[in-house]
């Protein structure tokens, strides 16, 4: 059997730990996710425009006599590039004078004499 006094306890305590209970906050429940999204921006995406970036500024900046590395592996020479034109001509083969033109997104690197960049190094 229910007594009004009882009824009255419980009420009272439902109160008493309502009151007690945290306010709903928003920012406090956005607060971790808003970390895993900075952290995810910091470790992968920034990086990954850096290296973007890089390779851009490397395909911009071919000249003739180049050695470059295609991303299929091909290694050649640069022949003939120009900044308005997105092929470029090199030369794959300096016995029969073979000459291929490929577009500057697939060059994957530039190569660079190691012996000329001690030279820089130390002079």
């Amino acid at each position: 059997m229910v007594t009004p006094m009882s009824t009255w306890l419980d009420t009272t305590t439902w109160l008493l730990l309502a009151a007690d209970a945290p306010e709903f906050n928003l920012f406090n429940m956005m607060l971790p996710f808003l970390a895993i999204g900075l952290l995810f921006y910091f470790l992968m995406v920034r990086p990954e425009r850096r290296k973007r970036a890089g390779i851009a500024r490397m395909q911009d900046d071919l000249k003739k006599n180049d050695r470059i590395v295609t991303i299929g592996g091909i290694m050649g020479v640069v022949v003939n590039t120009q900044k308005e034109s997105n092929e470029v001509t090199i030369r794959v083969d300096d016995n029969n004078n073979t000459r291929i033109h490929i577009l500057r997104s697939s060059i994957s690197r530039v190569l660079t004499d190691d012996k000329s960049d001690a030279k820089k190094e130390d002079g």
